[in-house]
């Protein structure tokens, strides 16, 4: 991997060598938007939205192990990226028993190139892994999250076979095999953040205007019963307010003077802003039909009283269309299937 990306000051600024980057136990960016590392100049600062990288090799094992592995096992690796995970297949279990698969042509061609020319030869193919899958498989192993199961995976998954991914908007590791009585497992006592499944080149453009929200008055305005966080970020809460709250996009932001800032939208309108330094009660502006700020201090009570994170080795059932239903003891959560 010759170059990537990486963000400094507010931009994009591209990065190569020295060798030992490439093999730090971190995730490198190597596609913004459309304009791939390898393709661009040192004065190159593309905007918008990573879409391909180079996954910390130590999460690639994680997802490995939970998908338990074995010699003699056919296996599909959804999200090729830089080749990296596709290597480490081919090179313990053998070319003819890994796929590994990307939406972006450019990645596929120079992951087959650098595979080639480490002598590993497996089959890499063009594929939008949210529509069919070529062939059947073992194990389904995605190194991109999705919304919902999408059905064409549990048509390509052989009876028997374990598939393990993570779900877009939270940072659940779900894991489920094929049975005679279904799609069943559970989500992992672990956790883990991948880029979301994409059919295009790019993710579709955001219709949010993040800069109006940061000062237009809200058609509510109070204030919230805990400190500002950056909830996105982090994995316990995090995953319980999108299981209660699903496509909700956050923005937050820390200024210099240690003020705080958290925008929240929903594709139905509802909108909210939270403002504060330090731990103190924010002032909150929210508009649209739901009060997205509330909801939120709902979910931290619920959790409060709870003392403990019940999505957290869940059992989960996948339904036919890619619905999964969660349960642990009486809590209960539903991940919709999504629209085709």
């Amino acid at each position: 991997m010759p170059a990537w990306w990486v963000q400094s000051r507010g931009e994009w600024v591209l990065r190569s060598g020295p060798l030992a980057d490439a093999y730090a136990d971190r995730s490198l960016v190597t596609r913004v938007g459309t304009l791939h590392a390898d393709h661009a100049a040192k004065g190159d600062h593309p905007r918008g939205r990573s879409t391909s990288s180079s996954t910390l090799p130590g999460l690639v094992l994680r997802m490995y192990q939970h998908a338990q592995l074995g010699r003699g096992l056919h296996i599909a690796d959804i999200g090729t990226g830089s080749g990296y995970g596709a290597a480490l297949l081919a090179l313990r279990y053998g070319n003819d028993h890994v796929t590994t698969m990307d939406v972006d042509p450019y990645l596929v061609d120079v992951a087959a190139q650098r595979l080639a020319a480490l002598d590993l030869h497996p089959t890499v193919l063009e594929v939008d892994a949210t529509g069919p899958l070529p062939g059947e498989y073992d194990r389904i192993v995605s190194m991109v999250s999705v919304r919902s199961i999408p059905p064409s995976w549990l048509t390509a998954l052989r009876p028997g076979g374990r598939l393990v991914t993570t779900i877009t908007g939270t940072w659940m590791i779900l894991t489920v095999t094929r049975t005679p009585n279904g799609v069943v497992g559970q989500v992992e006592r672990d956790w883990a953040g991948f880029m979301g499944a994409r059919s295009g080149p790019d993710y579709p453009p955001s219709a949010v205007d993040f800069g109006l929200l940061a000062v237009v008055d809200g058609e509510h305005v109070g204030t919230g019963r805990y400190p500002v966080i950056d909830v996105a970020e982090m994995p316990e809460l995090g995953t319980m307010y999108a299981l209660a709250v699903p496509d909700v996009q956050h923005r937050y932001r820390r200024a210099r003077d240690g003020q705080q800032t958290a925008i929240m939208t929903h594709p139905d309108g509802s909108w909210a802003r939270a403002t504060a330094y330090g731990t103190e009660a924010p002032s909150v502006h929210q508009g649209g039909p739901r009060r997205l700020w509330d909801m939120l201090d709902d979910v931290r009570d619920d959790w409060a009283r709870r003392g403990w994170t019940p999505w957290l080795g869940a059992r989960a059932t996948v339904d036919d269309d890619g619905t999964i239903r969660l349960t642990s003891g009486a809590w209960r959560a539903t991940i919709a299937a999504s629209a085709p």
